[in-house]
């Protein structure tokens, strides 16, 4: 029997081989290039799906500790390439130096102190500007209209309500108006502001403080005491810049004596002539000086002879930063510098002098040699006379006599 064989025409196989179904002999070299590179790209996708995708196949599940190694390893890599790329430096075509930005990290309270600082040297600048400014004022004023600069007068006056209380301090007033400024004229009263001293104040022309001491009087022995204490408090509550002078409103003032005090440094002294209350003599009180040095006093009452300084209320002046600023000083106490009613009359000045200065070193003659009366203490007040309402009488005082 004879056997057949069936054989494709060329035809067909040419149709075979362009369908793709198997391989020729004859295909290119570019289409063989294009199924290698398309092989490396699967199994590339391939790894990474295995290493970042999830399959629920048992053979990935055996294997799950291998694709969590790769990650952490692959992750690894990264950081690494991130840590070394040097991300601070910029390289400039036109220059070779290569810059750096680098940043200083300080704490809140380096901050703090830097602004502090640079706060307080623009203050010191301000500060030194405006000194700059006053002093080129100074200059200009003193050139042009004659102007110097003074120390600023505290007169402090206690007073009360008296037949010639007006008379006492519309004198004391024109006083201190002739003084060349500034000039503070600080009057005390007990208990209230009268109307009629406020009036005259208000009349001077005069910068003035109108103060009130709230002590009662039936637990004080000596008034004039606890108001000038009023008064030396107000100066320590303010810190008045000065030299503070007590000045009682029925005593006689010349104005060469305001003109010496300011040119007391801490503590000056000088004489002052009293007329005697029991004898009809004057007597002289106060310091026996060598030029301007302290070296005795002047004293005829013998009561008085246990007395450390030998000084009227109206015969000494100091400067007031003694009150407020004790170490600028080196003042012996600390305590409030204030005068004591607990002591006899006629020690309120040595017990109030011992606590601003030590000795008579730390005192100043006025004026040279302390040869000058510059003030009177005479006691010519009218005691038993009745004060007016208003310092105003109001019946006629016109005398009408008969003649016989």
């Amino acid at each position: 029997m004879a056997s057949t064989r069936r054989t494709l025409s060329p035809a067909n196989q040419d149709r075979s081989y362009q369908n793709g179904s198997t391989s020729t002999p004859f295909s290119s070299n570019s289409s063989s290039h294009k199924v290698s590179n398309s092989s490396i790209f699967v199994k590339l996708r391939r790894i990474f799906a295995g290493i970042f995708l999830l399959r629920s196949s048992r053979r990935n599940q055996q294997h799950s500790w291998r694709r969590q190694f790769y990650r952490c390893l692959l992750c690894f890599l990264i950081g690494i390439l991130l840590g070394i790329f040097p991300f601070g430096h910029i390289e400039v075509e036109d220059d070779v130096r290569i810059h750096d930005f680098s940043f200083e990290i300080k704490s809140q309270s380096e901050n703090n102190v830097q602004e502090k600082e640079m706060l307080r040297n623009e203050d010191s600048e301000i500060t030194a500007k405006v000194s700059e400014i006053d002093v080129k004022l100074d200059v200009v004023l003193a050139e042009k209209f004659d102007y110097q600069p003074r120390k600023l007068l505290i007169v402090v006056t206690p007073t009360y309500n008296r037949a010639l209380q007006a008379y006492y301090m519309n004198r004391m007033s024109q006083v201190l108006k002739l003084v060349n400024p500034p000039v503070l004229w600080i009057l005390v009263e007990m208990s209230a502001q009268s109307p009629e001293t406020a009036s005259i104040l208000r009349n001077t022309g005069v910068m003035y403080r109108h103060l009130v001491c709230h002590k009662n009087l039936t637990d004080i022995k000596d008034r004039g005491v606890e108001q000038r204490n009023a008064a030396l408090e107000h100066i320590e509550k303010h810190k008045l810049d000065g030299i503070v002078y007590f000045a009682d409103d029925d005593n006689i003032y010349s104005l060469e004596l305001f003109e010496s005090i300011r040119k007391v440094s801490r503590f000056g002294t000088w004489p002052v002539a009293m007329l005697a209350q029991s004898k009809n003599k004057a007597i002289l009180e106060g310091p026996v000086c060598s030029g301007s040095k302290v070296i005795g006093w002047h004293t005829n009452e013998k009561s008085k002879a246990l007395r450390r300084f030998h000084v009227d209320m109206s015969g000494f002046a100091f400067n007031s930063t003694i009150l407020w600023d004790p170490t600028r000083w080196r003042r012996p106490f600390l305590n409030p510098v204030r005068q004591l009613d607990t002591v006899k009359e006629g020690f309120q000045e040595t017990t109030f002098i011992e606590q601003v200065v030590a000795d008579e070193s730390q005192m100043e003659g006025m004026p040279n040699d302390c040869g000058k009366i510059m003030n009177w203490h005479l006691h010519l007040d009218a005691r038993w006379v009745a004060y007016p309402r208003g310092w105003l009488l109001q019946n006629n005082l016109d005398a009408v006599l008969s003649i016989d």
